[in-house]
């Protein structure tokens, strides 16, 4: 397309969100003249999401930055299937109370980073809205909803999708139940511009095929015209996947990850990453943005500890930002112990390799040995080389390090 002329897909374009549109003409078009209500759904597989997330997250708070309406569209009735997509094998299933138990831990993530409406009043028009897909799922018969949607679908097409050709060209099982995942992804892009005058379904990259189904679904259902946008998969600059640490997942909610842990995997950014996260994780404008980017050497750390700052404050308060900043500060340029790092407690002595899984440097005591074996663990900051050493917590707590990045305390309890 030329060059976008709505606040939105110039945005969108200009922070690096989109990787592929329909229509994207069309679309800008829209944008330019009315309020587009758009939505990304998400099924709640565990209680709370992860940075791989955040992405699709951001789009939402993009949206509603530019004068339009988010609609956060939460899996109830997905997720007692679990998207297939470039997955090797079936999600597990969850039970009806675990899933409920997890929408309602998740919601509290959103109202971070999007505005919502009052409750039972009329609001702007840019406000925000949670719904539930089980709203409309749960109540669907089966024999009239193969009639109704089931006739506008091409098996064989769907076979060519490569979220579901992957799996079976490695003759992976792929189950009825996950096949009709796309299906119903369709049927709810259908139901919310029916409800609510959706127009724009936005997802990763691995969605495209699932959203342009939503997009054919309500042009054959009703004549409706509907749109979709995907991200580029978010990878870090030396090819592994966003979000994914030592220690695992890095988790959006401070009951998961402690508010330093979330503070310090930003900081630790490669020097490569630093503008793209810039601009897709933070609000700051892109003039600045291209200032920090350009930082040379040394220097680039001082545009990490704005990321990790920014992004940390638009998720977990600038409070908890300021906090984490500060115990890096005393940890790194002090070697003194900060409040906000990661605690262990215990009664006595204890191994260092429970210590270090106890802390979530290492997934496993046969990991948390070869960190010991290769020179990568201290207490108090002095090197541990014996596999069997063990930890005694005393009045003051112990500083325990895995590698330069990552330290934790052991204290008595």
């Amino acid at each position: 397309m030329t060059e976008a002329k709505s606040d939105l897909v110039r945005l969108l374009i200009e922070r690096g969100y989109v990787h592929q549109m329909t229509d994207a003409a069309a679309l800008d078009a829209l944008a330019l003249r009315e309020v587009v209500p758009g939505y990304i759904g998400f099924d709640p597989t565990a209680p709370s999401l992860h940075v791989g997330s955040l992405v699709q997250i951001m789009l939402l708070r993009r949206l509603q930055q530019t004068g339009h309406k988010p609609i956060v569209l939460m899996g109830g009735g997905t997720g007692k299937i679990g998207d297939p997509s470039f997955k090797d094998e079936a999600r597990k299933l969850l039970a009806e109370d675990g899933i409920k138990a997890n929408v309602a831990s998740i919601k509290r993530i959103f109202e971070r980073f999007l505005t919502f409406g009052p409750e039972g009043e009329t609001g702007r028009a840019s406000d925000a809205i949670m719904l539930d897909n089980a709203e409309w799922l749960d109540a669907l018969e089966y024999i009239p909803f193969l009639r109704e949607v089931g006739q506008h679908f091409s098996v064989n097409r769907m076979l060519s999708f490569d979220s579901v050709k992957l799996r079976l060209d490695r003759e992976q099982s792929l189950s009825f139940l996950e096949f009709n995942y796309m299906i119903l992804q369709a049927y709810d892009f259908r139901e919310l511009a029916q409800r609510h005058g959706c127009r724009l379904q936005m997802g990763g990259s691995d969605q495209w095929g699932n959203i342009v189904n939503g997009v054919e679904l309500a042009r054959r259902m009703d004549g409706t015209e509907v749109f979709g946008i995907t991200t580029p998969l978010i990878t870090t600059a030396d090819g592994g996947k966003m979000g994914k640490t030592m220690s695992g997942a890095v988790w959006l909610h401070e009951d998961q990850l402690p508010h330093f842990d979330y503070w310090q995997f930003w900081r630790n950014t490669d020097d490569r990453d630093v503008g793209r996260f810039l601009r897709l994780f933070t609000d700051l404008p892109l003039d600045e943005i291209a200032r920090l980017e350009a930082l040379e050497g040394a220097e680039i750390n001082e545009a990490k500890k704005v990321l990790a700052n920014e992004a940390t404050a638009m998720c977990r308060g600038r409070e908890a930002a300021e906090q984490a900043a500060e115990t890096a500060r005393r940890t790194f340029e002090e070697g003194a112990s900060g409040d906000a790092l990661p605690t262990f407690a215990a009664a006595g002595a204890v191994p260092l390799v429970d210590a270090l899984v106890a802390l979530g440097f290492c997934a496993s005591k046969g990991e948390a040995r070869r960190l010991i074996k290769q020179g990568g663990a201290r207490v108090g900051g002095e090197k541990v080389a014996d596999e069997a050493a063990t930890v005694t917590p005393g009045a003051e707590p112990i500083r325990i390090s895995a590698g330069r990045k990552h330290h934790g305390l052991l204290v008595a309890g």
